[in-house]
């Protein structure tokens, strides 16, 4: 039996299977298909002919627009029909023909999306991703197989993440960029073959980051371009050098795992 909360609206022409459970206040549109493992949060708002399977979480305020596939099975070839999740946060916005993809089992299990997000149009969003909160995909962004997408992060439209790569927290990528190795906090990436070229200043600037703070992470950038030795080792040695946690942020992503390595300022 679903679980449909008295207040919501659904429009008689939208299919809801059993088992699915909707919460108080959401609007679902027309030819819209809700799987038996859905869960809606309240106030949810579903268009138009949006499918919606597997098992996936949206939370409280979330809009999804007309077209979009959310919850379908990876788009990977080890996938055998395991039990793997979507969670989506609150107050996301998900525009026309999203993709996003459950989990795999060799991943993780769970693909991730945090609160109050952009997903223009066309964009994917594939198994075992993680995204934190406040992010944005312009249109057509292709992001692939457990990419981790920390929060405050822009992509610019057209742009591919290869699999397994890490963008650091206030990253922004120009657009029509392939990003094939992990991205800095506060960078500035762009370039058809993702080029490091600097630091995110208008986005520290319109955070309303202390200018310490700036003028630290600039310098600790100019040590990283030019000073001796390996880049971790580089890294390592802002920790000494400097008193921010805007550094310090910057030192613990390059100090932790990656699977890819990283974009170096040249």
């Amino acid at each position: 039996m679903s679980l449909i909360d008295p207040s919501a609206k659904i429009h008689p022409s939208s299919v809801i299977e059993e088992g699915a459970v909707i919460g108080a206040g959401c609007q679902i549109g027309p030819f819209c298909s809700i799987g038996p493992k859905v869960r809606l949060g309240a106030g949810v708002v579903i268009k138009s002919h949006v499918v919606i399977e597997g098992m996936t979480e949206i939370g409280d305020e979330t809009t999804v627009f007309q077209f979009a596939s959310i919850g379908a099975i990876p788009q990977d070839l080890k996938f055998k029909g395991e039990e793997t999740r979507l969670v989506i946060g609150k107050r996301n916005r998900i525009r026309e023909y999203v993709t996003m993809n459950l989990g795999t089992e060799g991943g993780g299990g769970v693909t991730r999306v945090g609160d109050d997000g952009l997903f223009m149009a066309c964009a994917h969003v594939a198994h075992d991703v993680q995204i934190g909160d406040r992010v944005i995909l312009v249109n057509s962004v292709a992001v692939a197989g457990h990419c981790v997408i920390e929060d405050d992060v822009i992509v610019g439209g057209l742009s591919g993440i290869h699999q397994w790569v890490r963008i650091g927290q206030g990253a922004i990528i120009g657009a029509l960029s392939m990003v094939t190795a992990d991205v800095l906090p506060h960078a500035l990436v762009q370039g058809p073959r993702a080029e490091l070229d600097g630091l995110n200043l208008v986005g520290l600037k319109r955070k309303g980051v202390a200018r310490d703070d700036i003028n630290q992470l600039r310098a600790a950038f100019q040590m990283l371009k030019q000073g001796e030795g390996a880049f971790k080792d580089r890294a390592q040695r802002l920790s000494e050098d400097f008193d921010s946690d805007y550094v310090a942020r910057m030192v613990a992503f390059v100090m932790g795992d990656s699977d890819r390595g990283f974009l170096t300022p040249k």
